[in-house]
């Protein structure tokens, strides 16, 4: 039973939205009702979602907690403020990775042209930073995402691990004490876990709106962030908290 629910969410998983007559189809010695019961326990697991005649993947539910055009349109002037504090941290000649999100896409877009090595999971990043001549860009390899137009999975993990940068600019979803920084997709949070130990300093961009907020998926703690760039407007307890484990916060 178990190597056949295993199953059924590897083929959600893969096609993104099932429906139950492709379900019959994959499993054809497989009864009607017992392919029910499967969908019913694993969208109670939170492995899958169940849909009217069928199911899709979380990750196609969640996205990122939105589609990005969504979210591009929220707290745009915060995030322009955030994207023009972040400039400053930026080196000369330096390496950089840039991750996926509204408020990494403003500061790619406020970026000078000036020599550095970027790479970033983002489509939306890319297209912010073709318009320069000077930096080498990379985009990294892997499955796209089409609802935070992002691009994530093993292959993208697995290729940030053979890469070294001098800083990465982490975008998150949210921020609560109890899990840390958050997203709202498993395969956005291991890669952003591979490029933390990938980098020589980790750079959150977060505007205040984030504090408070508790996705899905945890990503690492307060500790492992060297430097949150944010709004101004951040609460005095996170502001406490962040002094406590030694986080510059701008």
């Amino acid at each position: 039973m178990e190597e056949r629910r295993n199953a059924i969410v590897e083929l959600v998983e893969a096609m993104g939205t099932v429906s139950f007559r492709q379900l019959k189809e994959n499993f054809p010695n497989v009864s009607e009702m017992t392919l029910r019961t499967d969908l019913k326990a694993l969208d109670a697991e939170g492995r899958i979602v169940r849909i009217h005649g069928g199911a899709r993947s979380v990750e196609q539910i969640i996205g990122t907690d939105g589609l990005l055009s969504t979210r591009t349109g929220k707290n745009t002037e915060a995030k322009k403020l955030v994207a023009r504090k972040a400039l400053g941290l930026v080196q000369p000649n330096t390496s950089i990775f840039l991750d996926s999100g509204s408020t990494t896409t403003a500061f790619a877009a406020a970026l000078p042209d000036e020599n550095a090595l970027i790479f970033t999971s983002g489509l939306t990043c890319a297209a912010e930073l073709a318009r320069l001549e000077r930096p080498q860009v990379y985009v990294i390899g892997g499955k796209l995402n089409r609802y935070s137009m992002s691009i994530t999975g093993s292959q993208s993990v697995d290729a940030v691990k053979e890469l070294a940068f001098d800083q990465y600019f982490m975008g998150v979803t949210g921020y609560s004490p109890k899990t840390g920084f958050s997203c709202g997709s498993s395969k956005e949070a291991s890669l952003k876990r591979a490029c933390i130990e990938q980098a020589d300093e980790v750079i959150a961009l977060m505007d205040s709106s984030k504090v408070g907020t508790r996705s899905t998926f945890s990503v690492c703690g307060l500790e492992r962030v060297d430097i949150i760039v944010s709004d101004g407007n951040l609460p005095a307890d996170f502001l406490q908290a962040c002094a406590t484990a030694g986080v510059e916060v701008l």
